[in-house]
């Protein structure tokens, strides 16, 4: 018989976080609660194959996200009919029948940490308990069940019920359970429904068997995380704190921050000693982020992969791309879609460069667009220049060999070639490969006409008064 096995409880609506998203697929960062769970729940050395999810309200939405997130073993488990946490639990019956030890965990605490989480499973294989309640203990317990501890038991008292005695209990039920599981099978079908909402309530099983003799206790967590999210604003609030544990983890492996607190870093984001973020910097998805950068303010990064001594000065949008040691980026240019600069190429002000590849120590120093351009090492783009990529069907390739020299406005109609030592002359216009060491000239022979704007401003004359 397996030993252990983890229930994660997600078929609720959450209604009162009042969005067509299902709760626990809201954002906490950039990961959706749920992520913050089950990756918790697989760092502690627990197999997919012994995690479920329940999922019901929204669970089409909740199933797809799992499956695209966690390919695998984990099980997915629906519950239909939202009837309690009770009725969950016997639901998935099948699935913890056939081990030692179930966990009950809520799917929406994302800030419990897997230290916290192995203790628990430790306390769970090492315990005599038939059930532990998982507590938290507050100087605000509002309306959370009471818990009351006797010698060889533990009660959870409903603040509706409780006296005022109890009410002043500050250990309150987290909503969580460790089971062994044949004390459980014993007692699940004696929980009943007798209440005003009809429905199984989990908590029920404590009393049910503390009455059968069976022994049951509480394990303290603490509070920060074990309050659960059913609003916006705490979800915000969860926000905060992951935000603010992610900073602090960075801090400490050397990590330099102006401002730590207007900073932003995804939990999947990777950086090395001595790099220095500035303030208003957001930091998105698997960003590594290489020794001796320099991250300038109010930069956003996204999948990005930046080298040791890379410069970004500032207000610079990197996503899916890649920034190779000593290279430089900004201020204000935007830089997607798989693109590349190599050691000690720049992109500056104004510039966006989308699934192209700039070569070393090449620069696009300002006002130009770069789309599905590869450039070779020690060119020149000139302000203005742009490649003209998209033919209405089909994005072209525009090639610029090493070397080269491209002026100001130069417009590059792909597919187009610079071979290696071209150049082009300013205001040009290239739908020709231009050869080796050429310089291309494509623009309208200039034509002045004598006496225009006297003419001009003749007519314009003529043409109020009449």
């Amino acid at each position: 018989m397996n030993k252990l096995c983890v229930l994660v409880m997600a078929a609720g609506k959450g209604t009162r976080m009042k969005s067509a998203a299902p709760k626990v697929l809201q954002p906490v960062l950039d990961h959706s609660i749920i992520d913050y769970v089950i990756n918790n729940i697989l760092s502690c050395g627990v197999s997919p194959s012994d995690i479920a999810v329940l999922v019901g309200s929204g669970g089409d939405q909740v199933q797809a996200h799992l499956q695209k997130n966690f390919p695998g073993d984990l099980n997915i488990l629906w519950q239909h009919e939202q009837k309690g946490t009770g009725h969950a639990v016997k639901t998935a019956q099948d699935f913890w029948s056939s081990y030692e030890n179930l966990i009950v965990l809520n799917g929406d605490v994302p800030l419990m940490t897997q230290e916290s989480l192995e203790k628990l499973i430790e306390s769970v294989q090492t315990s005599d308990n038939d059930c532990t309640v998982i507590s938290f203990v507050t100087e605000n317990p509002g309306a959370y069940g009471r818990i009351l501890r006797e010698k060889d038991s533990v009660s959870i008292i409903e603040f509706k019920d409780a006296s005022e005695e109890i009410r002043k209990i500050q250990e309150v039920n987290a909503g969580c359970y460790a089971f062994r599981v044949k004390p459980l099978e014993k007692i699940i079908d004696l929980i009943q429904n007798n209440n005003v909402q009809k429905e199984y309530y989990l908590t029920d099983a404590l009393s049910i068997m503390n009455n059968h003799g069976m022994k049951t206790g509480a394990f303290i967590l603490p509070e920060e995380e074990m309050q659960g999210i059913n609003t916006q604003a705490e979800l915000a609030a969860a926000g905060r704190v992951m935000r603010k544990r992610i900073i602090n983890h960075w801090l400490g492996e050397g990590v330099r921050m102006l401002d730590p607190e207007s900073v932003y870093i995804s939990p999947d984001s990777e950086l090395a000693p001595d790099v220095v973020i500035m303030p208003g910097v957001q930091i998105w998805g698997k960003s590594k982020i290489r020794q001796g950068a320099y991250i300038g303010s109010g930069s956003i990064l996204k999948n990005a992969s930046i080298g040791e001594n890379v410069q970004i000065i500032a207000y610079a949008v990197i996503e899916d791309s890649e920034l190779k040691n000593n290279s430089k980026a900004g201020p204000f240019c935007y830089i997607r879609d798989n693109s590349c600069l190599e050691e000690k190429a720049f992109a500056g002000k104004f510039v966006e460069l989308k699934n192209s590849h700039i070569g070393e120590n090449s620069k696009v120093p300002h006002l130009s667009y770069m789309g599905d351009a590869t450039l070779g090492h020690d060119v020149n783009i000139g302000a203005g220049s742009i490649t003209c990529n998209y033919d209405g069907k089909n994005k072209n390739k525009t090639f610029i060999g090493d070397n080269c020299f491209v002026g100001s406005d130069t417009m590059f109609v792909a597919p187009a070639k610079l071979e290696d030592g071209a150049a082009t002359a300013a205001g040009s216009v290239i739908t020709q490969t231009v050869p080796e060491n050429s310089l291309a000239v494509a623009r309208a022979r200039q034509t002045n006409i004598q006496g225009w704007s006297l003419l001009h401003n003749q007519l314009i004359k003529n043409s109020k008064n009449s």
